[in-house]
């Protein structure tokens, strides 16, 4: 450990540390007055990270030998066999224990653009709105709090300057004391434009930091959807999923969780989500998620228990490989034909990169999404509307570009309309070819939420002040850089 003197500008003095480097030299230690002479700056007490070469050019080449190994026992043309079978045999209605949990909605096909055209052609949709919810992250404190500050903001494109100002903040606070209490109701700051409370979240014995931060960020994200519903002219985009999985995947974690999901506050959120599809279904203004990381694993885990086994850990990853086209490849639509089988079973041929490739769209009742189908119950929320309107549909999107597939979820009380989708899929199409990434108006919103690091760092110095106590720090925070110790 170095004692290293940091001067106001940030820069450090190499003349001021101790033990000083270079071997034996005899200069002692900072005397009392040297201290004092610098007392206006500030002394940090830091591990110093040299530079460290852990594996020697034979480790790394003793390391690859194992991927070889590994690499040499599979036969990439077998997953392309079988993920052939699967989306012809399977996917069109794939069942678990007997129960449709997806299947095609109309066409069953893959199909693909090219890239340079789409991302030119004209979109459907005249304006576009995107929201986003941002988070500092869980954060416990020495004295037994743990909370967590949600920030959301809705974007547009065109740009709506007005708009963006407007936020919705919701600190949640986790106490093991059961008789504190935290609650406040709304309140309104920056002349109108800030919408704000806390939320004292139900107590539990573990899981603490998932629960304060679910809550946090899907009671801002749906609250600021609902209150700004009537802004939307024509596609609001939610960045993720239409519904609050997180919430949904409760049960499956703990039993503890499954219960806490039913209680008044979580289901409070849950409801925000139900109203705003029932809100955008009588404006007839279609509502969407565009899913960045998609995690489900309901096809994979159905076809696991149907006797299929599947190599793929998810249904991303299945989808991938459906979508992929290799120069190998036949003359399939999106990388399904058969491969070469004169070349090496390892080698597939470079991505063809030319065409955004996509899927037409399934409806979802498994996973995260059963909660939402028209036989599962919301987690106890009365849905005014036909439950089969709320169930979850996608459809999949792989940029070879970028090697990085999305998924576009809609509820079925738009998608239901051929034309609908359609206009979703262009819209999307369009958005990905021409941004290499999520659609405009969600990276806005992702912009205008996304709290960073050093905000996030002074925002927890600030509840420390307040609480009067300071963050429960881990030997990950040394080790990883945590500001000041």
């Amino acid at each position: 450990m170095e004692i290293e003197h940091v001067r106001r500008s940030g820069r450090s003095d190499p003349a001021n540390r101790w033990p000083p480097t270079g071997g034996t030299s005899e200069r002692a230690a900072p005397s009392t007055g040297d201290t004092s002479e610098r007392a206006a700056d500030d002394f940090y007490i830091r591990p110093v990270r040299p530079t460290v070469v852990t594996l020697d050019p034979i480790h790394v080449e003793n390391i690859a030998q194992l991927a070889y190994g590994i690499g040499g026992d599979v036969d990439a043309t077998d997953h392309d066999d079988l993920a052939e079978r699967v989306w012809r045999e399977w996917l069109p209605e794939l069942r678990r224990d007997g129960r449709v949990v997806l299947e095609a909605l109309g066409d069953h096909e893959r199909r693909r653009a090219a890239i340079d055209d789409v991302a030119l052609a004209e979109r459907p949709f005249e304006t576009v709105h995107g929201l986003d919810s941002g988070t500092i992250n869980p954060t416990t404190f020495k004295n037994g709090l743990v909370v967590d500050v949600a920030h959301a903001a809705m974007a547009s494109s065109p740009t709506d300057l007005d708009l963006h100002r407007d936020r919705t903040i919701v600190a949640t606070v986790h106490a093991g004391d059961s008789t504190a209490g935290f609650d406040s109701e709304w309140t309104r700051r920056d002349e109108g434009h800030t919408k704000q409370r806390v939320l004292h979240v139900p107590r539990v014995n573990r899981y603490a930091e998932r629960v304060v931060h679910a809550l946090a960020l899907y009671l801002a994200e749906g609250t600021h959807a609902l209150d700004h519903a009537d802004r939307v002219d024509d596609l609001l985009v939610l960045d993720g999923p239409v519904y609050p999985k997180e919430l949904f995947t409760w049960a499956d974690r703990d039993p503890e969780l499954g219960a806490l999901a039913r209680e008044a506050k979580p289901r409070a959120v849950v409801e925000k989500y139900v109203r705003l599809v029932e809100r955008f279904v009588e404006r007839d203004v279609p509502l969407a998620g565009f899913v960045k990381n998609p995690a489900s694993a309901t096809a994979t885990r159905a076809l696991s228990r149907a006797g299929v086994e599947s190599p793929w850990p998810d249904d991303t990853a299945l989808f991938t490989r459906l979508l992929e086209r290799r120069e190998s490849d036949g003359p399939g639509v999106a990388g399904g034909a058969t491969a070469d089988r004169d070349g090496d079973p390892g080698d597939r041929g470079a991505r063809l990169d030319g065409d955004l490739t996509f899927t037409t769209w399934f409806r979802s009742r498994g996973g995260a999404d059963a909660p939402m189908a028209a036989d599962g119950d919301a987690l106890g929320v009365d849905r005014e509307l036909d439950p089969e309107l709320y169930e979850p549909t996608f459809m999949v999107v792989y940029d070879p570009r970028t090697d990085v597939t999305y998924k576009l979820e809609a509820p079925y009380a738009f998608t239901r309309d051929a034309a609908t989708r359609d206009r979703l899929t262009r819209q999307v199409i369009a958005e990905v070819a021409a941004t290499r990434g999520p659609p405009e108006p969600v990276s806005k919103a992702d912009e205008l939420a996304r709290i960073s690091a050093s905000e996030k760092a002074a925002l927890r110095r600030k509840f420390e002040e307040r609480l009067g106590s300071d963050q429960q720090a881990t030997y990950d925070d040394l080790r990883w850089g945590k500001e000041t110790y």
